[in-house]
């Protein structure tokens, strides 16, 4: 006496909502990524051919055209309080491998001794400093 089963187990495997689900991610990334906005100051950086990149998250100074600087997006009114509002940012460094990077932005009309008070405030406190620059066309 053959026993049949009444219940069949389908093998087939249906593609269709694993698609839906594939197109909805696809749409949500892509409006997300557009509201994303990591420099939002707009500044004409030097060119140079050397790219030196940093590991660790970095802080990011920028000094527009007409001088003003910038710690991340916010505005500082001088050099002085600049020194303050990163060492109350970063600390204060013991051990030199532990650095913070800091990441200067610097418009190429800047003139270079603002530069290099920036340069100074990091040496000082002995955190590491590079300057961001855009790749040079050829």
């Amino acid at each position: 006496m053959a026993i049949k089963s009444r219940s069949k187990v389908s093998l087939d495997f249906s593609l269709a909502s694993m698609s839906d689900i594939v197109f909805l991610l696809l749409i949500f990334f892509m409006i997300t990524s557009t509201l994303i906005s990591p420099n939002a100051l707009k500044l004409l950086l030097p060119h140079s051919n050397s790219q030196t990149q940093a590991n660790k998250p970095i802080t990011t100074i920028s000094i527009s055209a007409d001088l003003q600087f910038y710690l991340e997006t916010t505005p500082v009114a001088n050099e002085d309080e600049l020194s303050v509002m990163l060492t109350q940012k970063l600390g204060i460094v013991e051990n030199p491998e532990d650095a913070p990077t800091i990441s200067l932005h610097a418009d190429k009309t800047v003139p270079i001794e603002y530069v290099v008070k920036v340069m100074n405030i990091a040496k000082n406190n002995k955190y590491k400093l590079i300057l961001a620059t855009s790749p040079k066309s050829n």
